[in-house]
């Protein structure tokens, strides 16, 4: 498998990482003046052990006035070292927690801002591993970095300090051999980020696929496809398993790497300071002070190799969140947009070209005028622009080319939200929310009395079911909505529109899964609503469509017909044939 190669470098997203840390900067200057206390006084408890020890020369030769007040010194460094280390802890946390708190509601927030083509690319799934898992883990590799980092620079400048004060030549053998480590962990670092990349990658398919999966156990099941979905899961579940085995065995590396580099520092120093022993130029005590200082010095380079493992798989999550939030929203409103209200109705288009895919053109030079009050049908075989004529509309896409015109302002010019509020929409697939049944009709209003909630639900004929659950309108449904039908999830987004009332009506198959008698009910229901107002009407069954003023004819994203049920049927073309073509057995 080729690596993957991210739109933004490893240098990058660290940049932007930086950048949103430095928002904490009182937090971080605290984190460091407290990493630097901790690194002084951990320092400072070899120089007042050697102390000690050449406090003790030998029997018969131990100063024990001296001893009381360096052993009083330690212990109080003991203790400034752990209550440092604490709120260096706090100080940490802080800033790691505040910056994934940032980073989630700034990825969601950007959620609702992205236009529809985004989201319709991407799979569910993967973006919602985006702003959980890899949130999640950048906050363990953020967090153990400025644990870990800030010490153990400090410490291994300290220490270097602190050597070259007692023995310079011991310390040039210390340094002359830390290169090598250096490098291994470098290279190591190259090499795990791309691995760690794969494997987010790998982890967010697969939860795209488990949420793809659940939500459709049904049909998975109906149509007996359990096996092949385990296989394809078990496929990619393998390549996971591939994928973090390499990064965790690459990045396990390092630490016995440098531990085997680590040694060979400890030896260097411990013969050459043993050499200077012997030859009068430390004291044993210094000598002590020395190897401790050895070995403090090596330490952070453990760490350090460990924490740049988890910086690596932090900032391999990173560069995903950045990227989702980088990915281009949709052009915002004019700060001068017009906000749309009490529209008439009265929508034009002009020479719209639209096209999901700009190889496979769908809509040319497609020109529509409706006039306020006017129902318009909508009908055409499968994929000839129907829904998509909709999504042009409610501006959820943008044309390519061409104009839309709405009471004679262009869409481009208004609000969005003003003009989604202008109109009504029920669609042929249903959304709810996980609330109460009340909650999913006010959704458009969500001041509304009760009053008001239950009108709407008897004008959409769904007062009676509604009636029958066990809370009423207070009964919790879930996303799906759970135990409810298909028709009667239908009923209560009808319910939803009835509610609001909006100037204009979009009605694409909005009784495809009720019962013919409720259908019937509901259809005079819409009439009654429909009267005075713009209304756009998808329909397959065209019996439902009969009293339009005008019926639109589509095929591959023009309109080859135009005028009313009557005038069509003459005419013996398109429209007549999709007509027929319902009573043939």
């Amino acid at each position: 498998m080729t690596h993957y190669e991210p739109s933004l470098s490893q240098g990058q997203v660290l940049l932007r990482v930086l950048r949103r840390v430095g928002r904490y900067w009182f937090w971080v200057l605290a984190s460091l003046v407290l990493a630097a206390v901790t690194v002084v006084l951990t320092l400072w408890f070899p120089i007042l052990t050697g102390q000690a020890v050449d406090q003790i020369l030998g029997p018969g030769q131990v100063d024990f006035a001296a001893l009381p007040p360096i052993l009083i010194a330690a212990a109080l460094a003991v203790a400034g070292t752990a209550v440092s280390q604490w709120l260096m802890g706090l100080c940490n946390n802080h800033i790691t927690y505040c910056v994934i708190r940032d980073m989630r509601r700034d990825a969601f927030g950007h959620l609702q801002q992205l236009n529809l083509r985004y989201l319709d690319s991407h799979p569910t799934g993967g973006l919602v591993s985006r702003i959980i898992a890899d949130v999640d883990q950048f906050a363990d590799g953020l967090l153990m970095g400025f644990t870990q980092l800030f010490t153990g620079i400090l410490t291994i400048l300290g220490t270097l300090i602190c050597m070259l004060t007692i023995s310079p030549l011991i310390t040039v053998v210390v340094v002359a051999v830390t290169p090598v480590s250096l490098f291994v962990a470098a290279w190591i670092a190259r090499s795990t980020y791309f691995m760690f990349r794969r494997q987010s990658d790998a982890r967010a398919e697969q939860t795209s696929l488990i949420d793809e999966m659940v939500s459709g156990q049904k049909v998975v099941q109906a149509f007996g496809q359990g096996p092949a979905v385990q296989d394809r899961f078990d496929e990619i579940n393998g390549r996971l398993t591939d994928a973090s085995f390499k990064a965790t065995f690459f990045s396990s590396l390092t630490n016995p790497a440098t531990r085997f580099v680590n040694s060979l520092v400890y030896t260097g120093a411990g013969l050459t300071g043993a050499l200077c022993a012997i030859g009068g130029l430390i004291s044993v005590g210094q000598l002590s002070t020395v190897l401790s200082y050895a070995n403090q010095y090596t330490k952070p380079f453990n760490e350090i190799s460990g924490v740049v493992t988890e910086l690596q798989n932090a900032l391999a999550c990173a560069g995903r969140i950045f990227e989702l939030l980088e990915a281009h929203p949709q052009r915002p409103d004019d700060p001068d947009a017009l906000v749309l209200e009490n529209a008439e109705g009265q929508v034009e288009l002009e020479n719209i070209y639209f096209s999901y895919d700009k190889s496979r053109p769908l809509i040319e030079g497609f020109d529509l005028t409706v006039q306020p009050g006017q129902r318009v049908a909508i009908v055409g075989p499968t994929g000839c622009g129907k829904t998509t004529l909709i999504n042009l509309l409610m501006r959820f896409y943008e044309p390519d080319a061409g104009q839309i015109r709405v009471d004679g302002h262009p869409v481009r010019q208004m609000t969005r939200r003003s003009l989604r509020r202008s109109y009504g929409m029920v669609l042929q697939d249903t959304w709810l929310r996980a609330g109460t049944i009340r909650e999913n009709i006010a959704m458009g209003r969500p001041d509304a009395s009760l009053d008001e909630v239950i009108a709407a639900a008897k004008a959409s004929h769904a007062h009676s079911f509604i009636k029958r659950l066990p809370q009423g309108y207070d009964t919790m449904v879930n996303e799906d909505g759970g135990m409810l039908s298909q028709g009667q999830k239908q009923l209560l987004c009808i319910a939803r529109v009835m509610l609001n009332l909006p100037p204009m009506l979009i009605l694409d198959e909005a009784t495809s899964s009720i019962d013919t008698r409720t259908e019937q009910k509901i259809q005079s229901a819409f009439a009654r609503l429909m009267q005075g107002r713009t209304s756009f009407i998808v329909a397959h069954r065209l019996s439902t469509i009969r009293e339009a003023d005008v019926i639109l004819v589509m095929r591959d994203g023009h309109v080859v017909e135009q005028g009313t049920h009557d005038e069509l049927l003459a005419q013996n073309g398109f429209y007549a044939n999709l007509w027929n073509s319902q009573f043939v057995h």
